[in-house]
């Protein structure tokens, strides 16, 4: 059974005890003790969006306060339970792994040389054909990226943006703006 808290860690004492450089690393870090302390746990695991939250603004300028959920687990690891905490943040999105599910070919025994050959040419086949819709799959992922990415000259650009009206005219730099005789107009 797992446990879960929802904890809000207070960063600032922390990070202005060390230098600007690294107050972000040392926000971190005081993520990491203040779950230890609370969750009574020695392994910390900190997630994407916690740690892209923390480094959100740089390594000189952490939140002060953050919102963390903490889930304590029980990992079997080479023959070791270990339990472990993953911190994350507040409401971050979950991610599910994905399972991939590989296709079983069905294996049938013949009997006969005969029967042999005819399963091993129905398994030919078959990789044939699946490298033949793969090569049709890319082949109409290129023609759609080459369709999508075709260049415009910059004058059909310059057109199409001001029927858009983001540029009104061609218009000159406020340098040129001047009469022959070198008076501003």
């Amino acid at each position: 059974m797992a446990l879960e808290r929802i904890y809000t860690i207070p960063l600032r004492r922390e990070f202005m005890k060390a230098p600007n450089y690294r107050k972000t690393k040392r926000s971190v870090s005081a993520v990491r003790e203040f779950l230890q302390k609370h969750m009574k746990c020695e392994e910390v695991k900190i997630g994407k969006y916690l740690n892209l939250e923390l480094w959100k603004h740089g390594r000189k300028n952490p939140p002060p306060k953050i919102q963390v959920k903490a889930i304590k687990d029980k990992v079997k690891i080479k023959d070791k339970e270990i339990e472990i905490v993953k911190a994350e943040l507040l409401n971050a999105p979950i991610e599910f792994q994905k399972e991939t599910k590989k296709e079983k070919t069905p294996v049938i025994q013949a009997e006969t040389k005969d029967d042999k050959l005819e399963l091993e040419k129905k398994e030919v086949l078959m990789h044939e054909e699946k490298k033949e819709t793969k090569m049709q799959m890319q082949e109409e992922t290129k023609t759609k990226d080459f369709l999508k990415h075709e260049k415009e000259s910059t004058q059909q650009v310059q057109e199409k943006m001001r029927s858009q009206e983001i540029i009104t005219s061609p218009q000159k730099p406020r340098h040129e703006h001047h009469d022959s005789k070198g008076k501003k107009k």
